[in-house]
């Protein structure tokens, strides 16, 4: 192991060298001739590389370069049969089915290279299927009663234009196969999904709900979301998320010189932010704990969902400070082996692994195993408020756990071992483990709603995607 910079960019130069005159064996012939010589470009970079060493940066390009093969053969798909659809179509999902936030997770790993268009393909679609009262059903072949898309869809928006030097005038036309064309541009159709979340409120207290576990994409978590059709769920999760939607929704509004509506967005997400810290804070156990809107009493369920305000910028610095500390860190709850745990250990029915469902097939589990779109999240969130050190190491095992410990990418992960599960070469959300701790190192957020875009994979390390 080299143990000066000096010796490890020599040692880096000499071995991207050799893999640049080596074919790989990767099982497509496209691989072959992909050029991995590179020289770190910053100082930030070659830290990171110092960091995780030669066999581990000859394991992380070859991965970054299969997934990319695998996005470009395998995960775009066209819509057989569907009269509205036009193009390919993105998804991380061998069966071809199109979900909500899977595709703003999936795009994020785009815009590690500045791969935009697939920010708006899906979405034009789901906006074209729109219903006269802004319900869009959150997966393309599947219908899911009342199970609204999730919201990203503006911040998925932001993704592309941030990539496509701030292009936001196509939000001003109309689709011309929408099924309910009344709804017009696709400005006013973003604005109505907007309304249609803050319809699922009954009690009228600005926080919507959950149809149930299902719908807020943490399968099985029912002690927490609800069965399907619930909708007794105030998720702090949900008004976190919807805090970012609006926020986007501003920074859109904006863009297209709608400055009532901008100032109208930021001062809703600022409503919002309020409620979660006067409704969902428990000083007690010092987490945000989910509401249940019919029994009106907050439901106690650990989960990593209770995190998502670090994630939008919610929780005071105190709270975070606390929060991070008592419970995410805690090595008897959430800070296993592998974290962050989508359950805390506690909860009596936390379990690893994966059952076995009367079909044949096996669950996706979220009462324990690490998943991505929550780990992504949460990262952010301890790198925006200040803790660093937290966010390094969460990083760094997520890397181990992805790079080393399991020879492909798989859906999601056992957390006290760091066993894959769930699909088997994975070519979705769970690909920004490759690049997490690399963002730390540039102190880069791909997921920033205004800060300047780059695409730090090509710029860095020198893999690039052809799209």
């Amino acid at each position: 192991m080299p143990t000066t910079r000096r010796d490890f960019l020599a040692s880096t130069a000499t071995l991207a060298g050799l893999m640049a005159t080596t074919r790989l064996s990767l099982g497509q012939a496209a691989l072959a001739t992909t050029p991995y010589s590179f020289t770190p470009k910053s100082a930030a970079t070659a830290d990171f590389l110092k960091l995780i060493g030669p066999d581990k940066t000859t394991e992380l390009l070859k991965r970054l370069v299969q997934t990319n093969w695998d996005v470009k053969y395998k995960g775009l798909k066209t819509l057989a049969g569907q009269p509205n659809a036009g193009g390919n179509m993105l998804t991380g999902y061998p069966y071809t089915e199109f979900y909500d936030w899977d595709l703003y997770f999936e795009n994020l790993y785009l815009g590690y290279y500045g791969v935009y268009p697939y920010c708006y393909t899906n979405l034009k679609e789901f906006l074209n299927r729109q219903t006269a009262d802004g319900y869009i059903n959150r997966s393309l072949h599947k219908q899911r009663d009342q199970q609204h898309f999730k919201p990203f869809l503006a911040q998925l928006v932001v993704l592309g234009a941030r990539q496509n030097k701030d292009d936001y005038a196509w939000l001003n036309t109309s689709p011309t196969t929408a099924t309910v064309p009344e709804n017009g541009s696709y400005y006013n159709r973003l604005k109505k999904y907007l309304d249609k979340w803050f319809s699922y409120d009954g009690d009228g207290n600005g926080l919507p709900t959950w149809n149930s576990a299902d719908a807020a994409g943490t399968d099985n978590q029912w002690s927490r979301g609800g069965q399907i059709g619930a909708f007794e769920d105030e998720g702090v999760d949900l008004a976190s998320y919807l805090v970012r939607e609006l926020r986007a929704m501003a920074v859109i509004a904006k863009h297209l010189d709608q400055k009532d509506d901008s100032t109208a967005f930021t001062a809703h997400a600022d409503k919002v932010c309020k409620l979660i810290n006067e409704v969902f804070w428990d000083e007690k156990d010092g987490i945000y704990y989910d509401r249940n809107e019919k029994k009106k009493e907050l439901v106690r369920v650990k989960s990593a969902t209770c995190f998502m305000p670090l994630f939008c910028g919610a929780a005071t610095p105190e709270r975070a400070a606390r929060t991070i500390k008592e419970r995410l860190t805690n090595e008897n709850e959430f800070w296993l082996a592998y974290p962050v745990a989508s359950y805390a250990k506690t909860e009596p029915d936390y379990y690893q692994g994966s059952h076995r469902l009367p079909t044949g097939g096996t669950e996706c589990n979220w009462r324990g195993s690490t998943w991505a779109p929550t780990n992504y999240m949460i990262f952010q969130g301890l790198m925006r408020y200040g803790h660093k050190d937290v966010a390094k190491e969460l990083a760094t095992r997520l890397f181990d756990m992805a790079v080393v410990k399991n020879p492909v990418l798989r859906e999601y992960y056992n957390a006290e071992d760091g066993s894959g599960l769930g699909q088997t070469q994975f070519w979705g959300f769970t690909a920004l483990y490759y690049v997490m701790l690399l963002e730390w190192h540039l102190d880069y957020d791909v997921s920033n709603l205004e800060a300047p875009f780059r695409p730090i994979i090509p710029d860095e390390l020198n893999v690039k995607y052809d799209a």
